[in-house]
């Protein structure tokens, strides 16, 4: 990645100015203070640009891509892979600003939202209608709905709702070069040649900036069932999660791991409540969401005591109340403990084949044994489609590139990839060739290239481009 030592032009800035008034441009100390709760090595931007319509997005990103100037796209600066840090010489666009929900249409059962609409207060919104958005994941409170479909976001509810890009019928997004590309589709079935949206989902800002969506929205679930089980072999747990898919009829919406090492954590003296002993190497939440509350819980219970009976659990609790539940989940959801208690600490986010996931762990722990005798490893995620999240201290020992190397390089054998819905950002573009072959590669450079000639947007993220994929290099001048 070619590195940045000029300041964005003060004309520029002046410029941007004028698209956004005062109140849409920040600069100086007040670029790294506007949110202490990012890590102040994110922002290391000469100006924050805060547009309020897709429009001034469109000025905007026409006069950075006339000047040359890097672009880093802002949501809610949520991500774990550093996809939103900047440098000196780039400017910040945040969506912060274009937070509308402008319009619910329950015939339809769809929303178009700006790109900036909070995940959970558009969950809180559509209640009034009886809907819901099924996307759900722990950073809901400040996430962006924008950032979601970027990011191709994943969560909790993916076994059974699919990922961001399940959720995203249409987008509006705007090009390097700042025109508006408006594909708001409201239909699920438009086979009308390429599917555009699929350009902007899932690319971290590298190739368009999403400003507007439309969302495809669900019914509002009236009954819910909850349960942590625990289990001695993980093969108990892939027949669980088989089990538990065909004898609830579709109801399944979260089967979520926990390993001794993460449940011990969490439910240490003083910290959370622990339901079950914490003597087994698995634990699992398991969750229903239907319509009917007495007949999905007799259904719950049934499909339980048939696991039982098949050997496929060792013990199990059930909650009974809301207030159970949240206890429940707040042991697989609270990363306070285990971040404090695993320093250095360090976190994964990968997905593979269920089928290789208990020889993948053993080999992980092996590896980091092998390299960090003192280092400490949990593991947690969404067992339910592939997804583990790792949890490593490397026991005083400061080194990543080791850590990593622990943790991707299994991967490749078994054809893993190395993210499973963080994305690459900076974190994880050393490792991308995990995953991706030369010729996928090729193929994603050819794209950058051809939307972004001068590598404005959100440079140096997920790959670095070749010189010779850059049509229009920065400081050269573009014919008006």
């Amino acid at each position: 990645m070619t590195e940045r030592t000029a300041r964005t032009p003060a004309a520029l800035i002046e410029r941007l100015r004028s698209i956004v008034d005062d109140k849409g441009l920040l600069t100086g100390a007040d670029v790294r203070m506007r949110n202490p709760g990012v890590f102040m090595s994110e922002i290391g931007a000469d100006a924050l640009v805060r547009p309020t319509t897709t429009e001034q997005v469109s000025q905007i990103m026409a006069a950075c891509h006339a000047a040359g100037q890097a672009v880093v796209v802002h949501g809610g600066m949520s991500g774990w892979v550093r996809a939103t840090q900047t440098r000196p010489g780039e400017i910040a666009l945040s969506l912060e600003r274009m937070n509308c929900i402008e319009n619910v249409d329950p015939a339809n059962r769809t929303a178009i939202v700006q790109a900036g609409v909070i995940l959970e207060t558009f969950q809180d919104h559509l209640e009034q209608f009886g809907l819901m958005f099924p996307l759900d994941l722990g950073g809901r409170g400040s996430c962006q709905l924008g950032g979601n479909a970027a990011t191709n976001a994943g969560g909790m509810r993916v076994l059974r709702y699919g990922m961001m890009r399940e959720q995203v019928l249409g987008v509006e997004a705007v090009l390097a070069d700042g025109r508006i590309v408006s594909s708001l589709n409201r239909m699920l079935k438009n086979n009308t040649g390429y599917d555009l949206k699929q350009l902007f989902i899932g690319t971290e800002g590298s190739l368009g900036v999403i400003t507007r969506l439309v969302l495809r929205l669900r019914e509002q679930p009236t009954s819910s069932n909850t349960a942590l089980v625990c289990a001695e072999r993980f093969s108990q747990i892939a027949d669980l999660l088989r089990h538990m898919d065909g004898a609830l009829g579709g109801l399944l919406s979260a089967f979520e791991l926990i390993d001794n090492s993460f449940y011990r954590v969490n439910t240490a003296g003083g910290r959370h409540g622990a339901p079950l002993p914490s003597d087994k190497p698995y634990y699992v939440v398991i969750e229903t969401l239907g319509s009917d509350q007495e007949r999905d819980t007799a259904l719950f219970h049934q499909a339980l005591e048939k696991a039982a009976e098949m050997g496929l659990l060792d013990d199990a609790v059930l909650a009974s109340s809301e207030r159970e539940r949240e206890a429940i989940w707040a042991i697989r959801e609270d990363l306070e403990h285990i971040v404090r208690d695993f320093q250095p600490f360090y976190a994964f986010d990968v997905s593979l084949p269920v089928g290789d996931m208990e020889g993948y762990m053993a080999d992980v722990k092996a590896a980091l044994k092998a390299q960090l005798p003192d280092g400490s490893i949990a593991f947690l995620g969404h067992i339910g489609d592939g997804n583990l999240h790792i949890a490593i201290g490397a026991g005083g020992a400061d080194d990543r590139e080791v850590v990593e190397a622990c943790v991707y390089e299994p991967l490749r054998p078994i054809q893993g990839s190395v993210s499973a819905e963080h994305g690459i950002g900076l974190e994880k573009k050393k490792w991308l060739s995990v995953s991706r072959s030369e010729a996928e590669c090729a193929l994603m450079f050819e794209l950058k290239s051809m939307l972004d000639p001068r590598g404005i947007l959100n440079p140096g993220k997920i790959f670095d481009l070749p010189p010779q994929h850059l049509v229009a290099p920065l400081g050269t001048a573009l014919p008006e």
